[in-house]
């Protein structure tokens, strides 16, 4: 059972990860993410059935538009892909249980969320808001089903936890934290603070290191300097994945080294 749900995450992972490209690429944008169909940017041509098979119609195409044969960007393939590993890395360690269906979706948000921040700069309320209400959702079933009374507790801390934190950083220096990143700190606790509320402290903390050895990397080989602006969305999406999948460890040996 256990490898079957996994391998179905796997390829529902590929499929959602196909739709999460024009999720980046259209919400933005403020266009239908049902209409048009897909259809290349260069050239309009509709996509046939075949070409919007998740990573293999890239592969087969070469990585171009069959019509105009402009270039498709390489970040296709690779959103597939990064979806459906989380996915299926998720199903691994969380197993059949009834926050998984929650941490998928989380996942899905996460990796839609960095691929708008890296391209626009921003955290689009229109994902986290409807993304917080699922979690709530989803979480709530969870809680029932599976007489989680503490877990759902320490999810509505954790997502006031990771709000509240970040929120007082923005109030101190607003310039250097966006309010979209406050937004998605609060949803990032929710989910994470599900699994146990020290987690939400691994997730945050991880964001911020991973955030400032990237920055320090970037100006130490000058393609940044100290007052470039750089998205923080996806290190706080890395810091959360890593807490989900490895904060329990991780926690762990903090406290026995303490």
């Amino acid at each position: 059972m256990s490898a079957f749900i996994d391998a179905v995450a796997a390829v529902l992972g590929l499929c959602v990860g196909s739709f999460l490209n024009v999720v980046i690429w259209r919400l933005p944008r403020r266009e239908s993410l049902s209409r048009p169909p897909s259809h290349c940017p260069g050239c309009n041509a509709r996509l046939r059935p075949w070409e919007n098979v998740p990573v293999l119609s890239w592969v087969v195409l070469r990585g171009r538009c069959r019509s105009c044969h402009m270039r498709i960007s390489i970040r296709y393939p690779v959103v597939e892909v990064l979806t459906a590993g989380l996915w299926t890395a998720a199903a691994v360690r969380i197993g059949p249980h009834w926050e998984l269906a929650d941490l998928c979706v989380f996942f899905a948000v996460l990796v839609a969320i960095s691929g708008i921040d890296l391209d626009h700069q921003i955290v689009p309320s229109r994902i986290v808001y409807p993304a917080a209400g699922a979690s709530i959702v989803l979480l709530g079933v969870a809680t029932v089903a599976d007489h989680r009374e503490r877990a759902g507790v320490d999810a509505l801390a954790g997502g006031l936890l990771g709000f509240g934190l970040l929120f007082l950083i923005h109030v101190v220096q607003p310039q250097g934290m966006g309010f979209g990143d406050v937004r998605l700190a609060g949803l990032i606790g929710l989910n994470v603070g599900w699994l146990g509320l020290a987690r939400v402290g691994v997730a945050l903390l991880g964001g911020f290191l991973l955030g400032t050895l990237v920055g320090l990397a970037l100006m130490a080989t000058g393609r940044a300097g100290r007052k470039t602006r750089i998205p923080f969305g996806p290190f706080l999406a890395a810091g959360a994945v890593l807490a989900v999948l490895w904060g329990g460890p991780l926690v762990n040996l903090w406290l026995n080294r303490g």
